[in-house]
C-alpha cells in the first residue's frame, strides 16, 4: 500500500508539472483553485459542505439553477409551470442535454437526458438505503404516494402535499443534480469517485486529499467553456495557499483567517498596496448569518429567561468596531434582523434592529432587576477555537454594563452535537442559507422544526402563524411583509444575539476573468476566461 501511495503521488506530481509546462509552452488554459477542506465524495447526493458542492457543481446540472442575482433560471429544464394551488410543478426538459461519455453506457458511450432520469435522481435523494444528508429537502413536502410523475420523455412533474413557495430555490441545490441510473448500476458504491453527470466539465482523476482534475465537456448544452480543465488542490493551511496565489500557482482563493488578515487587507477592508499588482480582491454579500444562540428551554433556569436581559446584551455590542478590529470590515453589522444582506427579504429599511446603545442596555438590565449587572449570575458562552476572538470581544463589551461572561472552548463537532441535543444553553453559531429565500433562515425559529434548524428551541405562536402563511403565499410582496413581521418578533423576543451579516472575500490572479459567483458563494467556472 505504501508503494502504491507513492506511485500515485508521483503520477500527480507529473500531471501538475506537465500541465504547468503545457500552459506556458502551448497556452493550455487550466483553472487552478484551492479548497481548504478536501472533498469526501463526488456524488451530489452527499454534497453537504462547500468543498463537495463546489466540486460537484462543475460536474452536474439540475432542473434549474441560479444566476448571479439569485434568480432561478432554466438549466436542464427549459421552462416550468406552477399550478394555481401551488402544489404541482411541471417541467419541460431541453432535448439537447447529454451525459458525459462513460463506460457505464456500454457501446453507445452516452445518451440524452430524459424525464425518467429526473425521477430517478430525485427519488434517490429520499431513498433510505442511500442515506443522503439531503433527504430533508423533500421530506414532508412531496406527496409520499406520488412524489414524481413522468408524463413523457420531456415532461416531468413534482407533486407537493402543501404549497411551499421557496420550492424552486430548493431544486437549485446540488443534491438535486441529475445522474444516470447506468452509472449507479455500474459503479455501485464507487460512484462517489466515478461521477457521471451533464456538467461543463467531466471527471478525469481524483487523488484523495491531494488533487482533483476535470476536463472540458465539449458537448455541454450551454456551450463549451473557454478553459480546457479545472484543477483543484487541497492545501489546508490558508497561509501557504495564499503564498501559492501570490506566486501565481493558484488562481483563486476564498475566505480569510484572522491570524493573517492584516497581511492582506487594510483596516478599512481594502487590499494592501503591495498586493494590488499581483491579485484582485472582491467582497460581496454572503448568505451566512453569525450569531449567539440562546437555548430558550434551558434559559428558564438562568437570567437569560428574562427578555430585557437578552435585549440588553444585544444593545451592548459595538458591532461596527468589532468588524473593523477583528475582520477588517469584511461583513456588516446585523442591524435589521436575522435574514442577511443579499436577499430581497433582508429587512433593512423595514424593521429596526439593534444598534449600539449602552444607556439603553443599562436601563433594560435595571428593569430586569440587575442594575449594573448586580445580582446577575455570570454567563457561560460556548464556542470553538475559530471564534475565540469574536466571543472574547463580546464578553468585554458586556463587562461595560456589569455582565460577566466565561468562555468555554469546545471542538466544533462537540459543540454542534451539544446544540443538537439541547445540552448547551448559550453558544456561538452561524447559519448558511441552503437556498436563496429568507425562509431558509426563518425556519430556524419555527417551533415545529427540530434541531437543526431550531437550535434555540424558540416557540412563539404568532411567529408560527406568520411562517405557515408565508410559505403558502404566492404574492412575493405579501410574503416579504410576513417575513418582516417575523423579524420584528425575533428582535423583540431576542432568542439570539445578532452579530453580523457575512461577506465573501475572494482573491484571484490577474490573468482570469468571468468567474461567476452569487451570495451563496458557489463557484462557477463555466464562463471563466484566461488572459
Amino acid at each position: 500500500m505504501r508503494f502504491y501511495h507513492s506511485f500515485i503521488t508521483i503520477i500527480a506530481a507529473s500531471f501538475f508539472i506537465s500541465c504547468s509546462k503545457k500552459q506556458v509552452n502551448e497556452g493550455v488554459k487550466v483553472f487552478h483553485y484551492n479548497q481548504i477542506n478536501p472533498i469526501s465524495s463526488l456524488d451530489p447526493a452527499f454534497a453537504k459542505s462547500q468543498n463537495n458542492i463546489w466540486a460537484t457543481r462543475h460536474l452536474f446540472d439540475g432542473l434549474v439553477q441560479l444566476d448571479e442575482d439569485l434568480n432561478v433560471i432554466p438549466a436542464v429544464a427549459e421552462s416550468w409551470d406552477i399550478s394555481e394551488d401551488g402544489k404541482s410543478y411541471t417541467f419541460t426538459l431541453r432535448d439537447d442535454v447529454y451525459f458525459h461519455e462513460n463506460i457505464c453506457f456500454g457501446n453507445i458511450k452516452t445518451r440524452r437526458v430524459v424525464a425518467d432520469d429526473i425521477a430517478y435522481s430525485l427519488s434517490r435523494i429520499i431513498d433510505p438505503a442511500v442515506n443522503s444528508p439531503g433527504s430533508w429537502l423533500f421530506n414532508g413536502k412531496v406527496d409520499a404516494a406520488d412524489p414524481f410523475t413522468v408524463l413523457n420523455d420531456t415532461i416531468f412533474r413534482i407533486n407537493l402535499t402543501e404549497p411551499f413557495r421557496p420550492f424552486l430555490g430548493i431544486l437549485t441545490m446540488q443534491y438535486c443534480s441529475i445522474i444516470p441510473h447506468e452509472a449507479i448500476s455500474y459503479y455501485g458504491n464507487q460512484f462517489l469517485s466515478n461521477p457521471v453527470g451533464t456538467g461543463p466539465f467531466y471527471f478525469k482523476k481524483w487523488i484523495e486529499n491531494q488533487a482533483l482534475f476535470l476536463l472540458r465537456n465539449d458537448r455541454y448544452f450551454e456551450g463549451s467553456s473557454e478553459i480546457e480543465g479545472v484543477r483543484t488542490s487541497f492545501i489546508t493551511d490558508r497561509k501557504i495557499a495564499f503564498l501559492e496565489l501570490l506566486k501565481g500557482n493558484i488562481e483563486y482563493s476564498s475566505g480569510l483567517e484572522s491570524s493573517f488578515i492584516n497581511e492582506l487587507l487594510n483596516a478599512d477592508g481594502t487590499l494592501k498596496e503591495d498586493k494590488r499588482d499581483k491579485i484582485n480582491y472582491q467582497k460581496s454579500p454572503f448568505l451566512n448569518k453569525e450569531y449567539l444562540g440562546i437555548n430558550m428551554e434551558m434559559a428558564q433556569s438562568s437570567s437569560l429567561k428574562i427578555k430585557e436581559v437578552r435585549q440588553a446584551l444585544n444593545f451592548a455590542i459595538d458591532r461596527d468596531l468589532m468588524l473593523q478590529v477583528l475582520r477588517n470590515n469584511v461583513g456588516k453589522p446585523a442591524a435589521a434582523g436575522f435574514i442577511p444582506r443579499g436577499l430581497p427579504s433582508h429587512a433593512s429599511g423595514h424593521v429596526d434592529g439593534y444598534s449600539y446603545d449602552l444607556n439603553k442596555a443599562r436601563t433594560l438590565l435595571a428593569k430586569a432587576g440587575f442594575p449594573n449587572g448586580k445580582g446577575m449570575d455570570p454567563l457561560t458562552l460556548f464556542t470553538n477555537q475559530d471564534y475565540i476572538d469574536i466571543t472574547t470581544y463580546v464578553a468585554k463589551e458586556w463587562e461595560k454594563i456589569g455582565v460577566r461572561t466565561t468562555i468555554e472552548l469546545m471542538e466544533s463537532a462537540v459543540l454542534r452535537a451539544g446544540m443538537r441535543k439541547s445540552s448547551i444553553p448559550f453558544f456561538r453559531a452561524s447559519w448558511i442559507a441552503d437556498y436563496p429565500d429568507g425562509e431558509s433562515f426563518l425556519c430556524m425559529f419555527y417551533s415545529k422544526n427540530p434541531a437543526p434548524p431550531n437550535y434555540t428551541r424558540f416557540k412563539n405562536d404568532d411567529f408560527d402563524l406568520f411562517y405557515e402563511e408565508a410559505i403558502r403565499e404566492s404574492d412575493d410582496k405579501k410574503r416579504m411583509e410576513l417575513y418582516w413581521a417575523m423579524e420584528r418578533i425575533l428582535i423583540e423576543e431576542a432568542p439570539v444575539i445578532f452579530l453580523f451579516y457575512d461577506e465573501t472575500a475572494v482573491f484571484t490572479t490577474k490573468n482570469i476573468s468571468g468567474l461567476s459567483s452569487n451570495a451563496l458563494n458557489v463557484l462557477e467556472a463555466k464562463q471563466l476566461k484566461h488572459h
